[in-house]
């Protein structure tokens, strides 16, 4: 979520449930199962007794076959390190079905990646890691039909700020045990340091960030992701279900385009391309990504199919190809008027770039080759249109003022006042340049594609802090499929920029001006779960009543869903 959009718009409007999966970090594997022995030197007894665990397991990147098993070792003190891992059928590891040794060292950060390989679809798997004496806690994950599997199940994330308030959204959906995957849309991690953004309360939950510093070296990187993987609920999520991860603006910084970004200042913080390979091998080694190209780390765009159900295209709209966001103050000439010509012409044209070329004949070669009857894009930022009366996005008028003139104008039409009239004749213009409204020629690209190859597209997104959902139609109105974007897991949404204001009035108000849009919650932290039958998609959203407090309860969600077929892509109530 952008720092300059966040401004304009306050103006506008526990781990497991059961426990069994998770073994103690520090916990001693008896020496019958050490890989290498017991070892009575103790010099190596004692460095063995300084490793641990502490930052849980993960998996990611599942295919039907293959899967990402990830770790770290802790207490490492130099020089290389063996960690034996185990892949089993059960969580007690008597049917152990593959295993093998892994090298770490300092060169990337005493963090473990291994692609366990000649799987079986569909199936359910523990996973865990031995280093020296001590055994990491147990992961649960699962590979990917093929065929006509009947149903997949896949939760969404986005925007997990740590100083903002705890993961309870995480700790939630570790409690389930029906999501064949997780994704994360990005925001992982935030740049920030100590009393920025978000961190009003972050001294009283005991979450202040570390370093206290704003990231910009690899060093800052590793630390910032160390400490988030401290987190128990986060660590229970990642133990309870693989992941399949992009990363957006803040896991670099905020605004992120492919030549800089608006949180970065090359005169005092240095190249922006040398910070961004800090950031961006720091994610590959904290997540587990499997990164296709490993000459070009910043290339993550790839496939995941389940079966011939769904097809899920994970894209990046941020580091490879973005131009830079335009900013609505540019537009406004010595008078203080708009000018909306200048901005029309620049917003129709055809070679600014989000996804850029390659990756768009990727994901056109993706699509095409598909027979899977739903194309599914995790991206990260809002794909439908979002247009808002131009006074509400230039900050011109507030949203409860706006909707009372509105109501004025509907009731009593005679009693408008000129300057009244003036801002209801205003036009409606794009609340958002950082999402795919500020690049508009792009989204036509990629709906018309969709349409040209008649496929039943729903578009995933996040970033916003909060919940929506949209017909997505193109420049005549034509419907090419559906949006869902998720809350946030922690970061505030537009409850905190409008304090003075009821989200569920302003949710309601969104819903009545623009006309895509089916559904908003702007109050509410969460997640989304999607539901994908060969008879429709339906994304269930979840929520929770606070993250600043321990205690907490869960808040009934929306559900929507949509069809299949050329005539049913759209959104309709369940």
């Amino acid at each position: 979520m952008t720092t300059r959009l966040r401004k304009s718009r306050r103006h506008f409007v526990h781990q497991l449930g059961a426990g069994s999966l998770a073994l103690s970090g520090s916990a001693l594997l008896p020496a019958s199962a050490l890989a290498h022995g017991h070892d009575h030197d103790d010099d190596r007894r004692a460095a063995h007794a300084r490793l641990s665990f502490k930052h849980g397991v993960a998996s990611g990147d599942p295919l039907a076959r293959q899967v990402i098993l990830w770790t770290r070792v802790d207490g490492i003190r130099a020089g290389r390190l063996p960690v034996r891992w185990e892949l089993a059928l059960d969580k007690n590891f008597e049917r152990i079905v593959r295993a093998g040794t892994a090298l770490t060292d300092a060169h990337r950060d005493y963090t473990v990646k291994v692609d366990a390989t000649r799987l079986q679809p569909n199936t359910v798997y523990f996973y865990r890691f031995i280093a020296g004496h001590r055994v990491s806690p147990v992961g649960r994950t699962r590979t990917l039909p093929v065929g006509k599997p009947t149903q997949v199940k896949l939760a969404v994330f986005t925007c997990s700020n740590y100083p903002a308030g705890y993961f309870h959204v995480y700790a939630e959906a570790a409690k389930r045990d029906d999501i064949q995957a997780a994704i994360h849309l990005g925001d992982y991690i935030y740049e920030y340091g100590r009393g920025e953004y978000a961190s009003e309360d972050a001294a009283a939950l005991d979450r202040e960030v570390e370093p206290a510093h704003e990231l910009l070296s690899l060093d800052d990187y590793r630390q910032r992701y160390a400490q988030y993987r401290t987190d128990p609920d986060l660590q229970a999520v990642h133990a309870a279900m693989p992941f399949i991860h992009v990363w957006d603006d803040h896991e670099i910084a905020n605004d992120t385009w492919k030549d800089g970004a608006e949180n970065h200042d090359s005169a005092t913080e240095g190249e922006f391309s040398t910070r961004r390979a800090a950031a961006l091998r720091a994610f590959h080694e904290w997540l587990p990504i499997r990164t296709p190209d490993l000459k070009h780390p910043e290339k993550i765009h790839r496939s995941f199919a389940f079966g011939d159900l769904l097809a899920l295209h994970m894209l990046d709209t941020r580091v490879i190809a973005r131009d830079q966001a335009f900013d609505y103050a540019n537009y406004f000439g010595s008078t203080g008027s708009f000018d909306s010509a200048r901005f029309a012409a620049d917003m129709a044209d055809a070679d600014r770039q989000l996804l850029g070329v390659e990756q768009l004949l990727w994901l056109q070669e993706q699509m095409a080759g598909s027979g899977a009857i739903w194309q599914v894009l995790g991206q990260q930022v809002l794909m439908g249109r979002m247009n808002i009366p131009a006074p509400l996005v230039l900050g011109q008028i507030s949203f409860s003022a706006y909707s009372a003139l509105v109501a004025k104008a509907q009731t009593a039409p005679g009693s408008l006042t000129a300057t009244e009239q003036a801002i209801l004749a205003q036009p409606a213009i794009p609340y958002n340049l950082d999402a795919w409204d500020g690049y508009a020629m792009a989204r036509e690209t990629v709906l018309g594609m969709s349409r040209a190859l008649d496929k039943n597209l729903v578009v995933l997104a996040g970033d916003t802090h909060n919940a929506w959902a949209s017909d997505l139609q193109d420049y005549l109105g034509r419907t090419a499929g559906v949006e869902y974007a998720v809350s946030s897991v922690s970061s505030p949404g537009f409850e905190a920029y409008f304090p003075n204001e009821n989200p569920a009035l302003v949710a309601a108000g969104l819903e009545a001006i623009i006309g895509p849009l089916k559904y908003a919650n702007t109050g509410d932290r969460g997640y989304m779960v999607i539901t994908a039958t060969a008879g429709e998609c339906r994304a269930d959203w979840h929520y929770v009543s606070t993250v600043k407090a321990a205690e907490y309860t869960l808040l009934p969600g929306k559900s929507l869903r949509t069809l299949p077929g050329a005539a049913n892509r759209k959104l309709v109530a369940v």
